[in-house]
């Protein structure tokens, strides 16, 4: 007899077994063979997988008083974020230019971070904030860029691209998403630049950078941006930024991966060790000065301390 009520029962141990069992015989139908190259867009007779959100009244509201939204000291969950990402928009194309480290708290989880997303041979976008949300959300990004071309038989363009990303996101604002990212690339109009970030925010610029380190970058970057930089350049001032960013900021540095869009598309033009850029520069490269980059090699023989030699009187 007991046996039998628990057979129909929806409350026992074994009822709730049961219905967990099922709900993952469920969840096995969507396997991840359906994100990549082998089934493209997935099948859409299974449905559109969603994720899931925390069990909880208001998923926005436990977010916010569990993790460090506010700044709350006695907060549970520290969410700490460190890089610096740049790109600019000038006459030769865009430069985008990313620091290697990534970081959790005050540890560095790795120094070889890719935190640039090839997402199409003439689309790039960078990554700053949560790691896998930017990877994740701008692979999509990638798919559905092919999915316009092959509907439009044309190209996606640079705005269009963005405001994609931007929607994508802002459908789960406020559930935990942490991205800071560029939309960069070349299209019918020329370069152009987008910044999206979890917000949903859009924003079309000629120089944005992104991270704990954005501060340093900016300061490299105003004293040296204008719009008719030679290629040459360009490039060293991406170098450069990333650099003064690496060296001031705990949460940046290990190498400067840097890139150029141009017409034809994007080309990788280097990575670039950023201890080593202190003491010995960037190496052979056009455009960049002979010596490290450090303040001391700067001002050596020009400072107090070791002033310039006196000119002998004639």
């Amino acid at each position: 007899m007991n046996s039998f009520a628990e057979r129909f029962s929806t409350t026992s141990a074994t009822a709730q077994m049961r219905i967990a069992q099922a709900a993952a015989a469920d969840e096995e139908e969507f396997d991840g063979a359906m994100w990549g190259s082998d089934a493209g867009f997935g099948s859409l007779a299974k449905g559109v997988p969603s994720f899931s959100v925390p069990a909880v009244a208001d998923p926005t509201s436990f977010l916010r008083l569990h993790t460090d939204d506010h700044a709350d000291p006695n907060c549970r969950i520290k969410i700490k974020h460190g890089t610096t990402t740049l790109a600019f928009r000038f006459q030769g194309g865009v430069i985008v230019a990313v620091d290697s480290r990534a970081t959790a708290g005050s540890y560095i989880a790795s120094g070889t971070v890719k935190k640039v997303i090839e997402i199409n041979p003439y689309l790039l976008g960078t990554m700053a904030g949560g790691a896998a949300d930017c990877q994740y959300w701008e692979t999509y990004l990638g798919m559905h860029c092919r999915l316009h071309e092959l509907r439009n038989r044309e190209r996606i363009s640079v705005s269009a691209a963005s405001k994609y990303l931007s929607n994508l996101v802002y459908g789960y604002k406020g559930m935990g998403l942490s991205m800071g990212t560029m939309i960069c690339g070349w299209d019918k109009t020329g370069p152009a630049v987008f910044y999206v970030d979890s917000d949903g925010t859009r924003l079309k610029g000629d120089l944005f950078s992104v991270g704990s380190g954005s501060t340093h970058a900016y300061g490299v970057l105003d004293q040296g941006y204008r719009w008719d930089l030679t290629d040459e350049e360009a490039q060293e001032l991406g170098r450069r930024s990333i650099y003064a960013a690496g060296h001031r900021d705990a949460y940046s540095g290990n190498t400067c991966n840097l890139y150029h869009v141009k017409e034809d598309g994007w080309k990788f033009i280097g990575n670039y060790d950023i201890s080593q850029m202190h003491y010995d520069g960037p190496g052979d490269v056009p455009g960049a000065p002979g010596g490290g980059y450090g303040y001391d090699i700067r001002v050596e023989g020009r400072n107090s301390s070791n002033p310039p030699a006196v000119a002998a009187a004639a």
